[in-house]
């Protein structure tokens, strides 16, 4: 099944199918290694929704809401 990573709950994990937006934000995520493939896998959620910690590549990463509705997952 197909989501949006910021759709995902606590403990989930998924591969990285594709990254959207444009201009200074897609630049980010990819800079940051969220490109197609990446295993990724939700850890929390902060206590108002933003931001969110995944575990992608290894290295845990934060992301705020908006950032992690450019991402497609593919989920387990």
């Amino acid at each position: 099944m197909v989501k949006k990573l910021s759709e995902m709950k606590p403990g989930e994990s998924g591969v990285v199918r594709a990254t959207l937006g444009e201009g200074w934000m897609r630049k980010r995520l990819l800079d940051m290694g969220v490109t197609k493939s990446a295993p990724v896998k939700f850890v929390r959620r902060a206590p108002l929704g933003d931001p969110i910690e995944v575990t992608l590549r290894g290295y845990a990463l934060s992301l705020r809401k908006n950032e992690a509705e450019c991402v497609e997952v593919e989920a387990d």
